[in-house]
């Protein structure tokens, strides 16, 4: 792409933190859409929108035409990925919709898994262009009737009913609970810590591991964080449906920080290496659940989707801007000093978390009334 718009490498990279930055703007609105239209009919319209951008990108003549259409790629991401999913969830998976949630994310992990050799295998036949209008079509062809299907099915479940417990048994807070506004907002900022260790050290993996002198383990780094991401998934499914999210949400927040500190105290001996990138993996992996199961059990399902929509929004701000960040603070503090600093960033996930936690226990006797659908 850089090649052929005679733009460097990190102009690329800066249009798309651009269009990851307006793609956070559109989320809450996505959210607010999927609940009241519901989120089959709103991932319908995202598919089309999703397979026009990509088809524009891949025909854009010139730089300007090509970052409008990337902003536009991202804007239609916020109405078919993750997060309307989880709506869609909610809306027709009843009383299983936590459960369910946690068989997407497992499913949706092997996504980079297919994808990035499959992209990579099409592209050493076919241009960069070429490859996009490959994705506009399967948007097209398989996505689009996928959701097309989910919203008859919403439309003959009928109205979502009025909010009930999550499926571990913990009940939504009540509307007029004291700590309900600053739950909303230590949810969110748990969610961007998150975001921004994730985006910093994700974006950065192939480098970081040669800066560290990790050799030729670092291939290793790399190719097990895919795995380690769906195991933490799977052993969730299988063994974690009795654990209240929001103390989900505190172990995989602490595995994200485990692991750079573990990078960190063994650099460059290989296992150390290969510890972190399993911790990590398994924090991110836990990371996806929790940020659709944690909303729906701290508030239930009335105005599901606008909440989520501020995470999704929360995040990506913070992923969107961790990079730059990274790099900037990698080349005056040096890559040791910005790991640390990144890890006590994660950190800050950590105690928000926890906040929620002693929050849910102070507020855990007040009798439950039903919820408005006002935020947060």
């Amino acid at each position: 792409m850089a090649r052929d718009f005679d733009w460097p490498q990190a102009w690329i990279f800066g249009a798309l933190s651009a269009s990851l930055l307006v793609g956070g703007l559109i989320a809450p609105t996505a959210g607010r859409w999927a609940d009241r239209f519901g989120a089959g009919r709103v991932m319908t319209f995202g598919s089309i929108g999703a397979a026009i951008a990509l088809a524009a990108c891949a025909l854009a003549p010139g730089r300007v035409s090509f970052v409008l259409a990337l902003v536009a790629m991202e804007c239609a991401s916020a109405f078919v990925l993750y997060s309307t999913a989880f709506v869609a969830i909610v809306q027709i998976g009843g009383g299983n919709a936590q459960r369910s949630i946690t068989h997407l994310t497992l499913i949706a992990g092997f996504a980079s898994t297919l994808f990035w050799p499959l992209t990579a295998m099409i592209h050493e036949h076919l241009s960069w262009r070429a490859v996009y209008v490959v994705f506009a079509a399967t948007n097209l062809v398989v996505c689009l009737p996928i959701h097309a299907w989910l919203a008859r099915l919403s439309r003959q479940i009928g109205k979502v009913p009025p909010p009930m417990a999550a499926a571990s048994g913990s009940r939504p807070m009540a509307a007029e609970a004291p700590g309900r506004s600053a739950i909303f907002l230590l949810m969110l900022g748990g969610f961007a810590a998150e975001g921004f260790l994730l985006s910093s050290i994700l974006v950065h993996m192939v480098p970081l591991t040669k800066a560290l002198g990790l050799g030729s383990a670092g291939f290793l780094v790399t190719v097990l964080f895919g795995p380690s991401q769906v195991a933490s998934r799977l052993v969730n499914m299988l063994f974690g449906g009795r654990l209240e999210q929001a103390r989900l949400a505190i172990v995989g927040a602490v595995l994200l920080p485990l692991g750079l500190v573990m990078l960190l105290a063994t650099t460059p001996w290989a296992p150390g290496a290969i510890a972190f990138v399993i911790l990590f993996g398994l924090g991110s992996g836990l990371a996806s659940i929790v940020g659709g199961t944690l909303p729906l059990e701290l508030f239930g399902r009335e105005g599901y989707g606008a909440r989520l929509g501020w995470v999704t929004a929360a995040r990506q701000f913070s992923s969107a801007l961790a990079p730059f960040i990274f790099a900037t603070a990698e080349a005056r503090m040096g890559i040791a000093a910005t790991l640390w600093s990144t890890a006590a960033i994660g950190a800050v996930g950590i105690v928000a978390f926890a906040a929620i936690v002693l929050i849910k226990r102070q507020h855990a006797a007040m009798p439950l009334v039903l919820q408005d659908s006002s935020l947060p």
